[in-house]
């Protein structure tokens, strides 16, 4: 006997037409389901690649794991963030080009030390805290896309009340996309890996070399 379970429209009783009107006049609901929507897309379309051998998602309520898919790369583990871009920012432009900005930030506050000794208590994502930010960029045209930045490449906050050690480590609550993606993104996410594999294993150099010079 099969243990699939009834679709949503059967066990609730409900037409796909009501569900669809629902998300199309709830924002906050549209953009829930499509960041889920998101993340299955991202996983379908780039995780099915034969240098990475695990992809995994950590738990949401987990407020000391910030990413959407964990996935080990030629043998190296890396944190994917996957964001949205707001739709309402998306304009396409009179050559053909798109431009829009995606919320690069989480849904938690948490306090935060610093090194200059201040604490703050914030939602912005940090400067290391992933590896790979993928951008979803359905908004673009409505199909599906992704651009693709390193973390230590993204712009950080420029709000004048936090310290300078502050700003320096906050990655901005809102960054710039565009497609065809402009630096730091690119559409070639394993491009970015490579890269990161090699900052990775360069750094492992100079600390070996380190402690036996």
């Amino acid at each position: 006997m099969s243990s699939k379970k009834n679709s949503i429209y059967e066990r609730w009783d409900i037409e796909p037409e009501v569900i669809s009107d629902l998300i199309d006049d709830n924002p906050s609901l549209r953009g829930m389901v499509l960041g889920y929507v998101a993340e299955k897309k991202f996983h379908d379309m780039y995780l099915e690649h034969p240098d990475i051998t695990e992809a995994t998602k950590d738990d949401d309520h987990d407020r000391l794991k910030k990413g959407d898919r964990r996935i080990t790369y030629k043998n190296h583990e890396l944190l994917v963030e996957v964001k949205s871009l707001q739709t309402k920012t998306c304009k396409q432009l009179d050559d053909g080009t798109w431009v829009g900005k995606s919320q690069v930030d989480g849904s938690d506050k948490r306090v935060i030390k610093f090194k200059d000794g201040s604490e703050l208590a914030t939602t912005l994502l940090l400067k290391g805290e992933f590896d790979l930010l993928a951008v979803n960029c359905f908004a673009f045209g409505d199909t599906w896309k992704f651009a693709f930045a390193k973390n230590s490449d993204l712009p950080t906050s420029n709000f004048r009340k936090y310290t300078e050690e502050q700003r320096n480590q906050l990655i901005a609550s809102l960054v710039e996309v565009k497609w065809p993606p402009e630096a730091p993104f690119t559409d070639d996410p394993y491009q970015l890996l490579d890269e990161m594999i090699k900052e990775q294993e360069d750094e492992q150099t100079v600390d070996v070399l380190d402690i036996t010079s």
